[in-house]
């Protein structure tokens, strides 16, 4: 993605750029107990804004069209689509002529722009609710046929991968046969495939699920990741997850001398979700956090409450990828980020972990040019969002799935007044392990299981032990 459209598309995503790094002394700035913007009038006026956004009115081409003028007039409009999730006939018709385009040659940078965010909502919507955006499917396979976009491919591919074909009366049609026949299809127009990182780590993904189911597979001894020290002096996070990230992960902290943090006789904890509001995967902008080494390095202050609904009243913890700028120092008495070769990234993880391919996602989401992860908390309502999947309206509802960031849990009552929020603890326990610092390493790993439920800390003690 080139420069001009990842500006754009920051602009819809919300990313942090706004947000000056700070490295010192990160205590959190005053509990405000009250925030107007979460009143319950306050959350209304929210939703009839996106409602007002999402109008059939704002997607008339010809009023409209697809330049650089409308440009943010469209991606406001596309993201408030993916936040009502609205079960119009309109909706699908909008989606099905921007999505038209993915084929077309001679696009300008702002019409690619306005489609990166349109697919992207397209494969939320597809995902998440097959039932009534069932038409979008014709669309993502003639992407796949046709289009010259290896970013727009790979993620039409994902798409076709996740939902099966609905509806259904026929039992061949989900045959896992389909899908393997677009892979091969997929290696056909684009031979150079495995130089191209978003379709390689896709067809990759796609194959292995061929192969084993990732609940059920294996990884390697977690003792080892739990005993292994990135650094010396160096606090290290560990957030671990369930394959499916629409169940909470776990966080738990060692302290610079690598012993992990207590709360009386219990290991300090939090909850956090690592979902994407798209349902993308971890190789996509805006995609679920990858897995693999983050570096931490300061916070970024909350710079005023015109960014409350996107990440709460507290500061947010700062995480850099391999290869990402505006990190002080990725590795310890070495300036600046990191820019080593995968068996450099390999070295940072103990032998039993190093050729583990999904613990390398980080190292190549890096090269791909992700970037901007942060801890962060929601001022966003818990219902902002209206197409959670089900298993979020049972475990999780109170969290808000994010654009690849981790989100903490943050919640109001209908006047304003904060109920809970985990980002206090989350800055307070690091700076006290960091003596007024920020930093160390955090390690993101998805541990298989038969069941759809949370990685709990007698899970993890038994490694500890």
């Amino acid at each position: 993605m080139n420069q001009f459209m990842s500006k754009s598309l920051s602009a819809i995503a919300l990313l942090l750029a706004m947000n000056t790094p700070q490295t010192g002394i990160a205590q959190a700035p005053p509990l405000q107990t009250y925030q107007p913007k979460a009143t319950a009038l306050s959350r209304n006026e929210q939703i009839l804004d996106q409602q007002k956004k999402a109008d059939p009115s704002r997607f008339d081409l010809k009023t409209y069209p697809l330049s650089d003028r409308y440009l943010t007039h469209w991606q406001e409009s596309l993201w408030a689509i993916g936040v009502l999730a609205p079960e119009k006939e309109y909706v699908v018709q909008v989606l099905e002529n921007v999505l038209s385009l993915t084929t077309a040659n001679n696009l300008s940078d702002p019409q690619k722009a306005v489609i990166d965010t349109a697919i992207q909502v397209s494969h939320q919507l597809y995902t998440l609710k097959p039932a009534v955006y069932s038409k979008l499917r014709q669309n993502f396979l003639r992407t796949i046929d046709s289009s010259n976009d290896s970013m727009w491919v790979a993620i039409s591919l994902s798409a076709i991968a996740k939902s099966p074909i609905y509806p259904s009366t026929d039992q061949s049609a989900n045959d896992p046969l389909i899908l393997k026949n677009l892979v091969t299809k997929v290696k056909q127009r684009f031979p150079k495939w495995s130089q191209d990182l978003h379709l390689k780590t896709t067809l990759q993904s796609l194959t292995a699920d061929y192969q084993q189911n990732p609940k059920l597979s294996s990884n390697p001894n977690l003792g080892d990741l739990l005993k292994w020290q990135i650094a010396p002096q160096q606090a290290q996070m560990y957030v671990l997850c369930r394959p499916n990230r629409d169940v909470l992960c776990v966080t738990v902290l060692k302290d610079r001398d690598g012993q992990f943090v207590r709360q009386g006789k219990n290991i300090w904890s939090a909850s956090l979700l690592l979902q994407s509001i798209h349902n993308l995967d971890w190789n996509f902008t805006n995609g679920r956090t990858p897995q693999g080494i983050y570096r931490i390095e300061g916070i970024s202050r909350q710079p005023d409450d015109e960014f409350f609904h996107a990440y709460g009243q507290f500061s947010l913890v700062n995480l850099f990828l391999p290869f990402e700028d505006g990190v002080t120092e990725f590795l310890p008495k070495q300036k600046g980020k990191f820019t080593g070769s995968l068996p450099a990234y390999q070295n940072l993880l103990p032998a039993s972990w190093r050729n583990y391919e999904p613990i390398q996602q980080a190292y190549w989401a890096g090269s791909m040019g992700r970037s901007l992860f942060r801890i962060h908390g929601s001022g966003a309502a818990i219902d902002f969002f209206r197409n959670k999947p089900a298993v979020v309206s049972t475990q999780n509802f109170d969290w808000n799935a994010s654009l690849g960031c981790l989100s903490a849990l943050e919640i109001y009552d209908d006047r304003g007044s904060l109920l809970k929020s985990d980002m206090p603890k989350i800055l307070d326990v690091l700076n006290r392990v960091g003596k007024g610092k920020v930093e160390g390493y955090l390690v993101v790993v998805d541990l298989p299981s038969t069941s759809d439920q949370p990685v709990t800390i007698a899970e993890i003690e038994k490694y500890i032990k």
